[in-house]
């Protein structure tokens, strides 16, 4: 199929509608591909996305548990958080282990790369599957209040399988490491 990256949209102008130091949001007058104005909202992340999938030798990981605020539930997900840019992907990767679960791995494999809603956000992150793993006591956030579980990986796929697991990086981590794990490639 042959495309192009050359954007169709042309901006007018743009607005910053809020600004935090996590996100920035702007309000954008397009010209649309169909050549009629219109206006885009956008949200801008100022980290990347990081999440780990803790595995040990005998096929268990690592959940975290925590209420979110923007969904108003408690969820359960892979150990997950942001990065400075400043920062590699994988050192960011090391310290929220460490922060949430109070783990180190030897053994580090990005498994995914992923843009998360861009139809509305420029979202950037990535996975890592952790590996040959040392356990020690976790410190997370001081604004985080966390619950650690340790379980077998197949009921944690089966989590995410049936819903339990709803936050979109935990599951494209879980399903990514289920296909490595049944076809033999970890």
């Amino acid at each position: 199929m042959n495309v192009s990256d050359e954007n169709p949209w042309k901006k007018i102008d743009e607005e910053i509608k809020y600004d935090n130091p996590w996100i920035r949001v702007t309000h954008s007058n397009v010209i649309n591909p169909s050549g009629h104005k219109g206006v885009y909202g956008s949200v801008h992340f100022k980290h990347w996305a990081i999440g780990i999938v803790p595995l040990d030798n005998e096929m268990n990981t690592w959940i975290v548990g925590q209420y979110r605020y923007p969904i108003k539930k408690y969820s359960w997900e892979i150990p997950e958080g942001g990065g400075d840019f400043n920062v590699s992907t994988i050192e960011s990767a090391k310290r929220e282990l460490s922060e949430e679960c109070g783990l180190q791995a030897k053994e580090w494999t990005r498994i995914q790369k992923f843009h998360l809603s861009n139809s509305v956000c420029d979202e950037y992150g990535e996975i890592f599957l952790a590996q040959d793993l040392e356990e020690f006591e976790n410190h997370p956030d001081p604004e985080e209040e966390l619950k650690v579980k340790k379980l077998p990986f197949e009921e944690v796929f089966k989590m995410a399988l049936n819903g339990e697991i709803t936050d979109s990086i935990s599951i494209m981590a879980i399903y990514k490491v289920k296909y490595l794990i049944d076809n033999n490639l970890i």
